[in-house]
């Protein structure tokens, strides 16, 4: 039962704050709420068993709590009474179910937490936390931070949120599209932590995956004309559907040359494909376009060796002009080596490594390693890997790491394939 309890309440749990925050007008007071009412439900669900609507028991629950406190506030009673209303009309309605469409109150939620107002390094963390349901400590390790600090951010966004009178709802055209990046941003980096946690002992969070997958779709349906949008969908969806075969049975990583292709979720690439395909045709290039478009070459390939290294070469050469960042440039050339061969591309990973900006990023010297066994450097590629440990990586990372020194200590300098990141 406490395992199941503790499912439920993290699937309901944000879209409780939402409703109550939309309604409420005051995200702080919100999430106290649910939190008080996901105290009582630990209670009383386990005597009386979950109720069949649990989100619609939450928001109810929660809103008796949250109206106490508004009242000490001083809300006027004709909007507590509407906010009644609405409530009323909601709590009824089932849940959204995870990785589907996104209502109404978490859609307003996630454009609140990115508000131009709000510090841009504080509107991840905010969503992962208001949006996503991460707890305040989750949310710290997500930024290598301590505890309590992320929970003096927290608060002071959300109390930035109450003073500025930031609306708590979807904006209008005007606003959505100034605010459009932003968001598009914050659900790219959602998923990217799902994809790829920064801590925990699973490499992958699919919840966080499925719920940026859902926000993503919310956001195509309300900017259907938009390909940017469609553009993040796709890259989501087409990255999402490896995730079966990105760790083995032991939950080390496996890189995408090695991995059972078959295994991918054909259903999430043909969606995926028909939106980048959809996107492009509107002629208005942009990096989740081009993102989505590399990941569409890789779906498209039943191997790492027939895959055409020299379009993704080319698609990450446009992807520069809009993101150059060395995190793209590592990405261009593991696709550069992968066309003309490792040196080719070992030189440019060689210059980001001596720039120091990537030092601390274990991906960069996990592709240097691999380019560095292939040209059958096994003592550079052995300090590579070392010095990818040294980063502090994900414990599925640090396994594969290790596979692949004992690989080479225990074989020598013997050639081996070309993998790809």
């Amino acid at each position: 039962m406490n395992d199941r309890l503790d499912a439920v309440l993290r699937e309901h749990w944000w879209g409780a704050v939402a409703a109550v925050a939309r309604r409420g007008g005051d995200l702080e007071v919100a999430e106290d709420a649910v939190q008080e009412a996901c105290a009582a439900a630990v209670t009383q669900w386990p005597r009386d068993g979950i109720p069949p609507n649990p989100r619609g028991w939450l928001i109810t629950t929660a809103w008796h709590k949250a109206v106490d406190v508004l009242r000490r506030d001083s809300l006027r009673p004709e909007r507590e009474a509407a906010a009644w209303r609405r409530l009323a009309d909601d709590a009824d309605q089932p849940a959204p179910s995870r990785g589907g469409p996104i209502g109404d109150d978490e859609l307003a939620l996630i454009f609140a937490c990115c508000h131009p107002a709000l510090d841009p390094a504080v509107r991840v963390a905010l969503t992962l936390r208001s949006v996503c349901g991460l707890s305040t400590a989750e949310v710290a390790a997500v930024f290598v931070v301590a505890e309590p600090t992320m929970a003096q951010r927290l608060v002071r966004a959300k109390r930035k949120i109450r003073q500025a009178g930031i609306s708590l709802a979807v904006p209008g055209p005007q606003e959505l599209a100034g605010r459009l990046n932003a968001v598009l941003r914050v659900v790219y980096l959602v998923f990217t932590e799902g994809h790829r946690a920064s801590s925990g002992a699973e490499l992958i969070r699919g919840e966080l995956c499925e719920q940026a997958i859902g926000l993503a779709r919310a956001l195509a349906q309300v900017l259907p004309s938009e390909p940017e949008v469609r553009g993040l969908l796709a890259l989501l969806l087409l990255t999402d559907a490896r995730r079966a075969a990105r760790t083995d049975s032991d939950g080390a990583l496996v890189l995408l040359a090695d991995q059972d292709r078959t295994s991918w979720n054909r259903a999430e690439i043909a969606e995926g494909e028909a939106l980048i395909e959809e996107a492009l045709r509107s002629r208005r290039p942009g990096p989740y376009q081009l993102h989505a478009a590399i990941a569409a070459c890789h779906s498209g390939s039943p191997a790492a060796d027939v895959t055409d290294w020299r379009q993704i070469a080319a698609l990450y050469g446009e992807l520069v002009r809009y993101e150059p960042t060395p995190v793209v440039m590592a990405n261009q050339a593991v696709a550069i080596a992968m066309a003309q061969g490792p040196q080719a591309g070992l030189a440019i990973l060689d210059r980001l490594a001596d720039e120091g900006r990537l030092n601390q990023w274990p991906q960069l010297h996990i592709a240097r390693a691999e380019l560095l066994r292939q040209l059958d450097r096994p003592a550079d590629a052995l300090s590579a890997y070392r010095a990818a440990l040294d980063t502090g990586p994900h414990p599925a990372e640090r396994e594969f790491i290790s596979r692949r020194i004992g690989g080479l200590v225990t074989a020598g300098s013997r050639p081996l394939r070309r993998s790809a990141g």
